[in-house]
């Protein structure tokens, strides 16, 4: 597993759908020692999302600070998946 620390740097409403993008960076106050430890793991990095979760997209308010945990998924069908975007190595 990967850890990161990001905060939520940008919010956009989409009107007539409800949904929202949000956009999380990591940011570091380098006086506090966690951070120091993950601004050296990941200095810099974007994660965006289109959310049409009201609920769930409501829990990431600007300027929060979140713990994104990356853990693999085991015995994934590749041949099944419908990616947005091309996976390429």
């Amino acid at each position: 597993m990967v850890r990161a620390k990001f905060q939520v740097s940008s919010v956009t409403n989409h009107a007539g759908w409800g949904g929202k993008t949000v956009v999380l960076s990591p940011q570091y106050d380098m006086a506090i020692p966690e951070d120091q430890r993950y601004a050296k793991a990941t200095p810099s990095g974007k994660i965006e999302m289109t959310i049409d979760n009201p609920p769930a997209a409501d829990q990431l308010k600007l300027g929060e600070f979140f713990y994104v945990d990356f853990t693999p998924v085991a015995d994934v069908d590749q041949s099944t998946l419908s990616p947005t975007r091309p996976i390429t190595a």
